[in-house]
């Protein structure tokens, strides 16, 4: 079988992986009878600009995978010389990210949110990879984005994971203010001794 058409594969089934797990997680948090869509404070906390740019990146996504999967020759010209060693790294990575991702998501349980919103009775989580990290989900996503810019070796996801990083940056300062003003000392105090993307 052509490898191009192993790493296209191997693209659609780590996607694919990513899409269930989302579906999986966000399912458990309505079944817990908690909101996944966002309320009034999260979106302004998110602010609209945020909004209008994940929205835009959604649909720019969408769009770019029904052209990755329709191939047109064109698609080459955004296609980078990755050796085929670089590529099966990049599968590694996309599994070790699921495997990070689920535990992460396990251990939130309901206080997971994909918004900038607390939950009734939110309580500060620090089991799991949170005793070492505060955004372990974060950390998956990254080296999801990695993965898969290196499996279809293409300029379009490698600026999509240029785009993530920089949209973690922005958001990550808004959600940890709002953890410092829901938890106070408790929150500062957990920052000190735990490590951000990375575990400490």
């Amino acid at each position: 079988m052509d490898i191009k058409i192993i790493f296209r594969i191997a693209f659609w089934i780590l996607f694919g992986g990513l899409v269930v797990m989302q579906i999986y997680f966000s399912s458990r948090v309505h079944q817990a009878g908690e909101r996944v869509a966002a309320n009034r404070q999260a979106i302004e906390r998110e602010g609209w600009g945020y909004i209008i740019v994940r929205i835009i990146g959604s649909l720019a996504l969408i769009g770019f995978l029904v052209l990755y999967a329709i191939n047109p020759a064109w698609m080459e010209a955004l296609s980078v010389p990755y050796p085929t060693w670089l590529r099966w790294v990049g599968v590694g990575l996309g599994c070790a990210s699921f495997g990070l991702y689920a535990w992460a998501q396990a251990t939130l349980g309901k206080e997971w949110s994909p918004h900038l919103q607390m939950r009734a009775d939110h309580h500060l989580v620090i089991t799991g990879p949170y005793a070492r990290m505060r955004h372990p989900i974060y950390s998956a996503y990254i080296i999801f984005m990695t993965s898969i810019a290196l499996v279809t070796a293409n300029w379009f996801f490698i600026g999509l994971l240029v785009v993530s990083i920089v949209v973690f940056a922005f958001r990550i300062p808004k959600e940890e203010q709002m953890l410092i003003d829901s938890f106070g000392e408790e929150y500062k105090a957990y920052m000190r001794r735990t490590g951000g993307l990375f575990p400490k």
